[in-house]
């Protein structure tokens, strides 16, 4: 694992990166409060994804998002696994670089299908935005097409949300809602995502308790995640809330593919994409 220090003037930031799950991110610590969810998670039996959820972001994909589904053509019952291929794949490769503030990474990933990807993931402070920003490539190392699916879970313990805490995007109806959405003890929804001039997408947790009243903002790139997706749990011991940016609505994928949105990535060929978040 690895940190990459974001100072700024009002506060100190630390990010702890975990090699053994796709670089993703272990913990987000912000003047000493971390948001990620840790133990407040609820289970679906996959080791991988428990690792995953309890950290303050991981990485579905490349091949399949959310989950098991029977994979296409094979008459052996065999199913892509909970949220892809990618999550629990450690890190071939890393490399720190412009004075700690930048980590790249190559992941190797085997998919459920037998087709082989790789991922070249680079993090960097950017300090004119004063944002950590997430970019990533997949590319298609094997030898047959696959629909690459890619979605990015923000986690965020619940215990440092208040009655006031809010969701405030472009996306939502009327701008904004209250983070309890929904009905019971766990709800999600997914919307088309609002673009900006800049060709990405913004949204907000706002006025967050336990951060003083501050808020997580994120944003990101439309063109290849262009739907908004946000799901929370507050079931037994689990108190988690999730932004999900994401490349698919949700639907089944025979659903998809016969609407053509399952496009394919022939080998040699990439995808990009991308997020940034930042506490303010």
């Amino acid at each position: 694992m690895k940190t990459l220090e974001e100072p700024t003037d009002r506060q100190e930031n630390h990010v702890l990166f975990d090699r053994l799950s796709a670089l993703d991110i272990a913990a987000f610590v912000v003047d000493g409060v971390d948001l990620s969810p840790g133990d407040a998670i609820p289970s679906d039996g996959d080791p991988r994804i428990d690792r995953a959820l309890a950290g303050f972001l991981f990485t579905c994909g490349p091949e399949h998002i959310r989950h098991p589904e029977t994979i296409e053509g094979r008459r052996d019952c065999a199913r892509y696994p909970l949220h892809g291929s990618l999550a629990g794949t450690a890190v071939t490769r890393t490399e720190m670089g412009e004075g700690g503030n930048a980590c790249t990474a190559t992941i190797e990933v085997t998919l459920a299908d037998g087709g082989h990807a790789r991922v070249e993931r680079r993090w960097r402070n950017d300090a004119e935005r004063n944002e950590v920003k997430l970019e990533d490539r997949v590319i298609n190392a094997g030898t047959s097409a696959f629909a690459p699916m890619m979605m990015y879970h923000l986690n965020v313990a619940g215990r440092l949300l208040g009655a006031d805490s809010r969701i405030v995007s472009a996306s939502l109806e009327n701008g904004e809602r209250g983070w309890r959405f929904g009905e019971g003890e766990s709800a999600h929804f997914c919307l088309p995502a609002a673009v900006g001039a800049d060709g990405w997408s913004q949204v907000t947790l706002a006025g967050l308790a336990g951060l003083g009243g501050r808020s997580l903002h994120v944003r990101f790139r439309a063109d290849t995640l262009p739907f908004l997706q946000m799901w929370r749990c507050q079931r037994g011991d689990a108190d988690v809330i999730s932004i999900e940016p994401v490349s698919h609505r949700i639907a089944k994928r025979p659903d998809l593919a016969a609407a053509g949105e399952l496009t394919p990535l022939q080998p040699g060929e990439g995808r990009s994409y991308a997020i940034a978040f930042a506490v303010v």
